[in-house]
């Protein structure tokens, strides 16, 4: 190789220097960090985002085999559905419902149709469960979790010709139900250090001598395990004797268990925060199977660990988001409708403004959830599977449908807290710490994955300086590293001008599409992932490995990460449904409250750099003036919360999906939106009545200020709301089966 002066002289130098200070990474790391795509987050990490490519991204759309069974399966199982039965007197979906998500292949939606399933493209599987969601938490988990992370998609993705005809026509049709194995009481978030194993040797199956694997395991919170007929398992794969190479530790390895096995034990219950969908612990003592049942065959042992990431970066962007998704707007529904039907001090309490502005974040928060639910899902159908905007949504999805259901429950005051058939939030409330827990807890997620993964994934040039580090050629090693880190050089050159100049004038000048009404926030975006750009590669350059000992920085720059995300999903929003100017307000509200949370966190993240003299670099070209964290303004919080209170085209896009109660429906929620529907329809003769006066309609009619018939509607108003307005009581006993022993006892009886 000949003589380079910049490789030579100055590269080599940086290179040795790169060698300590750039993080070292594990094998389970760089497979995580090596599973799914980069996408659009890539855009966000140059600096200089091309928004003409984003708004270019098709949206997702439904085929009419799809939008057929939403309309069809979907809303029958909805209406099959009592949630208050099923989570109180039942503990379970009943037999036939079970029967009907079978026999209708919900649990097959993702199996393509040679196999005998459904073959839906995830947009229509994240549909299905944004519908069932809002009927029934259990319902919608019990479809939910098959078409996720577990044996069909890993079948899918990394089966062999054989597993997949001899397993996913079962799993289509509902045969076969699934649950997959990972987590143990050793391994949490950690699942690298799980000690359930499977050891090769030789044994007995179905009557013949066959090279296998015995495995013994504990595993909990496995969700549909109870129920499963097969199961997906997660071990540490071992070949002490040499049966099949001569390594003895062969690394995570995922594997097919039928339950009815020798030595499985399955079937006991969790009760996860008092919800109902089937989960629970199971154990395997001595269990053998054939290698043909590890899946992808003998050649995948120990390769389970990035199948499962690479199955993660997929289903993550589904389920819980989609679910998430539907919670918010299922607030934003509710609590709309409570809010304009309940009066206090005789006017709907949610013309208050201490409502009003619970009210704008449920409502703006419902926008913007779904917006980013349809653009990942616009990613997926297109065949991507980006893994670190599948963490993003996961986690912010869930973290905010927390905020919102809080909201919601706060609005409706103690009609949300007393349990029964009339409650209609209870549920969702209890719900929400499941979903912030599982397929990666927030924290972890927060502090460790986002920007931990995002870094390295979806920057331009570290991931390619990293790999040159860690090649054993040294030379080929230096080749690469000095390509790419020249090329990072000029990257980040480029960005501090382009922060500097943007910062300094508030982003004016930024480069933005002509969208309208929307073109200041595209401008605003420009800004902020340039100075995100250039304050990453500084934070990489004054801490090197050690960044990833600073979570609190790490979450802080993955905040910033996922709000450039989250806001660009909203501009997409607004300009794929035509820029409604109705919906205007929802995205004023997502805009500024997104733009507040970015400036505060820049802010944090300055003030805690540990290197002072580049924090301060940092502070005079990326945040001159301070941190802006007003956030939205009084006018368009009561814009946006006037989106939920009245009847609107704006509203029925914000609640669209969900599902819509039949006429025969005397449930909570379908008296709720009848209420709210008769109380709408009757504002223009409360308006008759107030400037009288006069709050009894009889003596109105008498007056001659409203009709006969006008005073009849409000009566029907009236019992509407008191119907929604009314709680459960309980007769004591159906509470507490030792009442009649506690309270009528001859000591009690005596005194």
């Amino acid at each position: 190789m000949s003589f380079s002066f910049r490789r030579d002289v100055l590269t080599k130098p940086i290179f040795a220097w790169a060698h300590r200070v750039l993080p070292s990474m594990s094998d389970t790391e760089r497979e995580a960090l090596e599973a799914g795509d980069v996408w659009w987050d890539a855009d966000l990490f140059t600096g200089n985002p091309d928004w003409a490519k984003l708004l270019a991204y098709p949206s997702a759309k439904l085929t009419d085999e799809e939008t057929a069974f939403l309309n069809g399966p979907v809303d029958e199982l909805c209406a099959m559905v009592d949630d208050w039965k099923v989570n109180w007197d039942w503990r379970d979906l009943p037999p036939e419902v079970w029967d009907f998500i079978r026999h209708n292949k919900f649990l097959g939606m993702i199996i393509p149709k040679e196999f005998g399933g459904l073959g839906f493209s995830p947009f229509a599987h994240s549909e299905v469960i944004r519908k069932i969601s809002s009927r029934s938490v259990t319902a919608a988990v019990t479809v939910m979790v098959p078409n996720s992370l577990g044996p069909g998609e890993l079948l899918m993705r990394f089966g062999t010709k054989e597993q997949q005809n001899k397993w996913l026509p079962g799993l289509a049709d509902g045969r076969e139900i699934p649950c997959f194995g990972l987590t143990s009481p050793e391994a949490g978030s950690d699942a690298a250090s799980m000690i359930d194993t499977g050891v090769i040797c030789k044994g007995t199956f179905e009557g013949k001598e066959v090279l296998g694997l015995r495995l013994n395991w504990h595993k909990r919170y496995i969700t549909l395990g109870p129920v499963a007929t097969l199961l997906g398992l997660a071990f540490k794969a071992s070949d002490p004797d040499h049966l099949i190479g001569n390594e003895e530790q062969l690394g995570i390895t995922v594997a097919l268990i039928p339950t009815h096995l020798p030595g499985v034990s399955i079937g006991r219950r969790h009760f996860p925060a008092m919800q109902v969908f089937q989960n629970g612990p199971n154990w395997g003592k001595d269990v053998f199977i054939p290698l043909d049942y590890v899946i992808g065959g003998q050649e995948r042992i120990g390769q389970g660990w990035k199948m499962l990431m690479s199955a993660l970066a997929a289903g993550r962007g589904i389920s819980l988001p989609s679910q998430s998704a539907s919670g918010a707007a299922y607030c934003a529904r509710a609590a709309g409708a409570y809010a304009r039907i309940r009066e206090q001090f005789n006017i709907p309490i949610g013309k208050f403004e201490g409502i009003e502005e619970p009210l704008a974040r449920i409502a703006g928060t419902a926008y913007q959830i779904d917006a980013a639910r349809r653009l990942t899902c616009a990613a997926l159908n297109q065949g991507k599977h980006p893994a670190v905007i599948s963490g993003i949504m996961k986690l912010h999805a869930t973290e905010r449908l927390r905020i919102v259901t809080d909201d919601a429950m706060d609005i409706h005051g103690g009609k949300a807290i007393i349990d029964g058939p009339q409650n209609y939030m209870g549920n969702l409330y209890r719900s929400v710490p499941v979903a912030i827990t599982v397929e990666g807890a927030n924290i972890l997620t927060r502090n460790l994955i986002v920007f931990g993964q995002g870094s390295v994934r979806a920057h331009p040039y570290l991931l390619k300086e990293m790999t040159a580090i860690g090649n054993p050629d040294q030379q080929a090693g230096l080749e690469a590293f000095d390509t790419a880190f020249w090329n990072h050089v000029g990257h980040a050159a480029a960005n501090f001008f382009r922060a500097w100049g943007r910062s300094w004038t508030g982003g004016v000048f930024a480069p933005a599409p002509d969208a309208g009404a929307a073109t200041g926030y595209y401008r605003q975006l420009s800004r902020y992932s340039t100075a995100f750009a250039l304050t990453a590669d500084m934070a990489f350059l004054t801490l090197g490995g050690a960044l990833k000992r600073k979570e609190m920085l790490s979450a802080r720059l993955g905040d910033i990460l996922s709000e450039l995300y989250l806001l660009s999903a909203a501009l997409k929003r607004w300009e794929d449904e035509g820029r409604q100017q109705d919906d205007l307000p929802a995205l004023q509200w997502v805009m500024a409250n997104g733009i507040r949370t970015m400036e505060n966190r820049f802010a944090e993240v300055l003030a805690n750099l540990p290197n002072r003299f580049v924090a301060a670099i940092l502070k005079f070209v990326v945040q001159p003036f301070g941190a802006n964290g007003l956030g939205p303004s009084d006018k368009v919080v009561q814009r946006c919360a006037q989106l939920v209170l009245e009847p609107s085209a704006a509203r029925d896009r914000l609640i669209s999906g969900l599902y819509e109660p039949g006429a025969n429906d005397d449930g909570p929620i379908a008296r709720l939106e009848r209420a709210f529907a008769l109380v709408t329809a009757n504002a223009p003769i409360e308006k008759k009545m107030r400037a009288a006066r006069i709050r009894d309609p009889d003596e109105a009619v008498k007056r001659g200020v409203i009709t006969a018939d006008e005073a009849g509607a409000i009566r029907t108003a009236h019992e509407a709301v008191m119907k929604v307005v009314e709680v459960d009581d309980f007769a004591p006993e159906a509470l507490s089966p030792i009442y009649k022993k506690t309270h009528s006892s001859p000591e009690r009886a005596a005194s």
